[in-house]
């Protein structure tokens, strides 16, 4: 009968060969690529890595200026704000 009740060094185990395995077939997989395909799988890796942590933080940073800015400057604005005009010219209320 199988136990359910694992010990931690039995899941760390567990862990580590899921992982090697995981490994070795990845191994395996880029030995068997061309290099062409390899230069590919390099340059989207790169562009991964590079430009998807650069949009993020940019995002962040005007997602923060944005609050910012409406935290200490939106009752200024919205005290000056004029009222709207109303349409007259493609049927509205005379």
């Amino acid at each position: 009968m199988k136990t359910i009740n694992k010990t931690f060094a039995e899941t760390l185990r567990e862990a580590s060969d899921f992982v090697v395995s995981v490994v070795r077939h990845g191994m395996r997989r880029l030995g068997r690529m061309s290099w062409q395909s390899l230069l590919a799988l390099c340059v989207m890796l790169a562009l991964l890595l590079t430009v998807l942590p650069l949009a993020l933080t940019l995002f962040v940073i005007f997602l923060l200026a944005k609050l910012v800015i409406g935290a200490f400057g939106g009752q200024h604005v919205h005290r000056h704000r004029m009222a709207e005009p109303q349409d007259t010219m493609h049927g509205g209320a005379q």
